[in-house]
């Protein structure tokens, strides 16, 4: 058995010698898949640090009007942190409204005079809401809107948000989608490349191949170089790709960073480098395995 495996890997490392430059066409259109599916990760990584640095910055507001006691805000603000779409709720009493806008026009001569002559405090306490996601945002304002909250409330800001909340649920849509179909169709085009790559190969050892079915060899044994050969493709295309796209992320790294400050892309790259690896190895390698595997069941039916 053990000879019979070493048997399999030798003969599968003379196929991918033997056919150099089909081999390196395979490897290059792999490699390029391996590099868009790569794309696809780092993508998503910085779509969802940009979505979740403008969702931090989302929020709805629920103004209470002044006859509203702080009971009644703390026992709806109690009422909202049970909500399942609800990350989190804060409270902004009305004193608390009156020194943050204080603080933001500190500046602002004339606005500062006019708070200093002001006999009572014309804002009012609110609640600042924030949902796990874009998409939680009507449903919370619809519960505002119940008859149990709304005799409280004097306005929710969520229709002067809903604009922002909605093109980002759609940005968000788009770009998940866009990528996941560009690592399809390029994982199918490298796939096809390695089928009709080792079918040549096949084709130019069909005789050892005839040969080997004629004393009897097992379809094992006739299938196992074609899928080293699959596997090799796999393994070198994955190597290649991440050297080729190292120097890229370094050179595009300040660029990112002085976009997005949350992310360094180079740390994030070089930190996640052996996670990527796998990745990138798990996909090549099974790129290249299904493909031989498709391949030489074709050629052992017929």
């Amino acid at each position: 058995m053990v000879t019979t495996f070493f048997r399999i890997i030798k003969y599968g490392k003379q196929n991918f010698s033997r056919n150099a430059w089909l081999s390196t066409a395979t490897i290059a259109i792999m490699v390029l898949a391996l590099l868009v599916f790569m794309g696809l990760i780092i993508f998503n990584v910085l779509t969802r640090t940009v979505i979740s640095s403008i969702e931090d910055k989302i929020d709805i507001s629920v103004y209470f009007k002044t006859t509203t006691a702080e009971d009644d805000i703390l026992r709806i603000k109690s009422t909202l942190q049970g909500l399942p779409e609800v990350k989190s709720v804060d409270y902004i009493s009305k004193d608390e409204a009156l020194a943050i806008f204080k603080d933001k026009h500190a500046n602002d001569q004339t606005i500062s005079q006019a708070i200093s002559q002001l006999t009572d405090n014309p804002l009012l306490a609110s609640l600042n809401i924030k949902a796990r996601n874009p998409s939680d945002y009507q449903a919370i304002s619809d519960y505002l809107n119940n008859d149990s909250i709304s005799p409280f409330v004097d306005k929710v800001s969520y229709a002067q948000n809903a604009g922002v909340i909605d093109r980002l649920n759609k940005i968000t849509t788009t770009a998940k989608n866009g990528g996941l179909g560009l690592a399809i169709v390029m994982s199918l085009i490298a796939m096809l490349i390695t089928f009709n790559t080792i079918r040549l190969a096949i084709y130019s050892n069909r005789e050892s191949v005839n040969i080997m079915r004629l004393v009897g060899g097992s379809n094992f044994f006739i299938r196992g170089p074609f899928l080293i050969e699959g596997i090799l493709y796999g393994v070198i295309s994955a190597i290649v790709s991440l050297i080729i796209l190292a120097p890229i992320i370094y050179f595009v790294s300040p660029y990112t960073n002085a976009v997005i400050p949350e992310l360094n892309l180079w740390s994030y790259f070089v930190g996640r480098l052996p996670v990527l690896l796998v990745y990138q190895l798990l996909f090549g390698i099974g790129l290249g395995i299904i493909s031989s595997f498709i391949a030489i069941g074709k050629y052992l039916k017929n």
